[in-house]
């Protein structure tokens, strides 16, 4: 097929995907959230519980990263660094892992990374939250969170993996003759 019918049968998918999208949202407003414990996790500074993440806000992002052991979570993680400072305006933003808090200040240290973490390590909130296997091994994922009174709940949860919605890069490659062709993140790049 030529480029222009190429393009504008790409611009007809794009089209269904918004489509879903706002089908997605329509269903999540239809969607009773799941009231939830008031979990404790620990950080650099001591414990802290999850009704204290909201901060100032009522809603609360949490990504369910496996840790500094996993190249894809890293690259997940790198890209909420650079859309960190919008989020935050709307909704409170942690990245939650099994590391122990010093590991994940030296390695956000190393990242650059400017998010909020905290250590689910010694909790059942990941696996409470379907984000780790009954094997014990780490899921990557997401969940929102809103507050209600003294009531915590959350409204949606995600797994997180190649081709989501929330890393950008494999959408990107989707733009490439043979999209990501096996590609897999790393720690670094030569």
């Amino acid at each position: 097929m030529n480029y222009q019918i190429g393009t504008k049968r790409m611009q007809a998918y794009r089209t269904e995907i918004a489509d879903i999208r706002k089908k997605m949202r329509e269903a999540l407003a239809d969607t009773e959230p799941q009231e939830v414990d008031d979990y404790v996790f620990t950080t650099q500074t001591g414990t802290v519980r999850l009704s204290e993440l909201f901060g100032a806000h009522d809603n609360l992002i949490v990504v369910h990263n496996m840790g500094s052991s996993c190249p894809a979570c890293t690259m997940w993680a790198d890209g909420y660094n650079g859309v960190h400072q919008h989020v935050v305006d709307r909704a409170s933003f942690v990245v939650s892992s099994p590391d122990a808090p010093e590991v994940q200040k030296a390695f956000a240290e190393s990242r650059g990374w400017k998010f909020s973490m905290v250590s689910h390590q010694g909790s059942t909130f990941a696996a409470d939250m379907g984000y780790r296997s009954p094997e014990g091994k780490w899921w990557p994922g997401l969940s929102t969170f809103k507050r209600d009174g003294s009531r915590i709940l959350r409204v949606s949860d995600t797994q997180l993996g190649p081709y989501d919605d929330f890393c950008s890069v494999f959408h990107l490659f989707d733009m490439l003759p043979g999209g990501a062709t096996g590609w897999r993140p790393k720690f670094s790049y030569p």
